[in-house]
């Protein structure tokens, strides 16, 4: 098998900025977004010139969320993007996700001076049709009722493209008639000497461990899915949904390996592609692109700048709603009504937004380096948060910030073994080690690695 490349994305969002995005209600709704909105055709409009012009590869794969919220206006502007693509001389394979379409009109939306609307929405069964061209009519398996199909991507290996809507109802998950589907063509695959790796929107391993905790930051029945492609054959899996940007090995009681990499999404921060060259059946080389600039008033900042800054203000908000508008905070977690909570919030939320690192340690009688003590605590939130999304994460032991974070664990360990939570495998979470392990990243680099798929 000669060596093979392939440029990846996920998460590209595209709203038709004509469908409406400005407005109160609109200001109001970005005050907790990660991902841009109103900004999403321009960077799209970026990111496919890239791919148009480069010589980086003439393959490309896209991992679901295609549309902002299931627009069919934003599924034709998009799919006029892949139209230009494909005629770049590009090959096309995409997935379909559950911000795809909409059971009902009511569940896609738009904003204006007048408030919130609800234009035409994309329903499933118009999917197959709307992105036949980019995937399915080259296939060599088509799945259609579960959106799914195996491609040649070249001599040697295939593509498992994924759709796990369920039974649109119950996502993120596939029924018995879709795991025998896959198993058919996993076995085919190896009968026929093809190396196989997949492609699915949402994660099968938790992008950070704090995910493992997170119900919908997972495919549901994940550790069975995982186990069973593995020992399958398939090695490789490249997933997005949660906007983060990680690559993650599991290894079954078989001794079968399964990465999975996610990919951070191009409309939010940290705003990138992959450049994935398979060198052998056994060698993958993982490399991370910045997506490009894109043409937006950022205010003289850099479009990175831009994006960061959007993510750090949904956190910033938050925090800011805690002493002014706990009502509101409470009410996105279901405690909106909860009236006693308002003033213990409130409170919490003057302290938040006047503490230091170093004055925080002190209160709690530990040790903080003198270069972050006056570092305000809210800042220090919210980048350790941010981190955790864009991967790589800093905040590790032998830093001054992953010290003091440690630290402030270490003293309140006997609390968090109180805490009874699960991960999404049933196990008891050990909360020290998931909160240390999603500040720091210990294990594969998260942006550019080599990955041993066989031992």
């Amino acid at each position: 098998m000669n060596s093979f490349n392939f440029l990846l994305l996920t998460d590209t969002h595209f709203f038709k900025h004509s469908l409406g995005c400005h407005g109160k209600e609109y200001d109001e709704f970005m005050r907790f977004e990660q991902k841009c909105f109103a900004e999403t055709e321009s960077i799209n409009n970026a990111v496919f010139e890239f791919l148009n012009n480069t010589e980086l590869s003439d393959t490309v794969l896209i991992a679901g969320d295609l549309s902002f919220n299931g627009e069919y206006e934003s599924h034709l502007g998009f799919i006029e993007l892949l139209k230009k693509l494909k005629e770049s001389g590009k090959r096309i394979f995409v997935i379909t996700a559950d911000h795809d379409f909409k059971r009902d009109d009511d569940s896609a939306f738009c904003f204006d001076e007048n408030g919130r609307h609800a234009p035409k929405a994309a329903k499933r069964d118009e999917l197959f049709d709307l992105y036949y061209e980019y995937g399915f009519k080259d296939a060599i398996a088509v799945d259609r009722k579960h959106l799914s199909y195996v491609a040649q991507l070249c001599d040697g290996i295939r593509l498992l493209a994924l759709n796990n809507d369920g039974n649109c109802r119950d996502f993120k998950t596939y029924d018995d008639e879709q795991i025998a589907w896959i198993k058919e063509q996993t076995k085919r695959a190896r009968e026929d000497g093809q190396m196989m790796i997949a492609m699915n929107h949402y994660p099968l391993l938790p992008g950070q461990p704090i995910f493992s905790i997170v119900p919908s930051a997972v495919q549901k029945n994940a550790g069975e899915i995982t186990t069973m492609l593995a020992d399958e054959g398939v090695h490789l899996v490249f997933t997005g949904h949660m906007h983060n940007q990680s690559i993650n090995v599991k290894v079954t009681e078989k001794g079968n390996k399964i990465y999975d990499v996610c990919t951070g999404s191009i409309i939010a921060s940290p705003s990138v592609m992959r450049l994935v060259t398979v060198e052998s059946s056994k060698t993958v080389k993982v490399e991370t692109l910045n997506c490009p600039d894109f043409d937006w008033d950022t205010g003289g900042r850099t479009c990175t700048q831009y994006l960061d800054d959007m993510f750090d203000s949904m956190i910033l908000n938050m925090l800011a709603d805690m002493k002014e508008n706990p009502e509101r905070i409470l009410r996105r977690f279901g405690a909106g009504d909860k009236q006693k909570l308002f003033p213990i919030v409130k409170k919490i939320g003057r302290l938040l937004d006047k503490l230091t690192v170093g004055g925080t340690a002190r209160l709690l009688w530990v040790k903080c380096d003198k270069s972050i003590r006056k570092t305000l605590l809210k800042d220090y939130i919210v980048e350790l948060v941010r981190n955790v999304f864009s991967g790589n994460q800093t905040f590790k032991e032998g830093t001054p910030k992953g010290d003091v974070l440690l630290r402030v664990l270490k003293r309140f360990n006997f609390l968090l073994k109180k805490i009874n939570l699960k991960t999404i495998d049933g196990e008891k979470a050990d909360l020290y080690d998931i909160i240390k392990n999603s500040a720091g990243n210990y294990d594969i680099d998260d942006y550019n690695a080599t990955l041993i798929l066989e031992n």
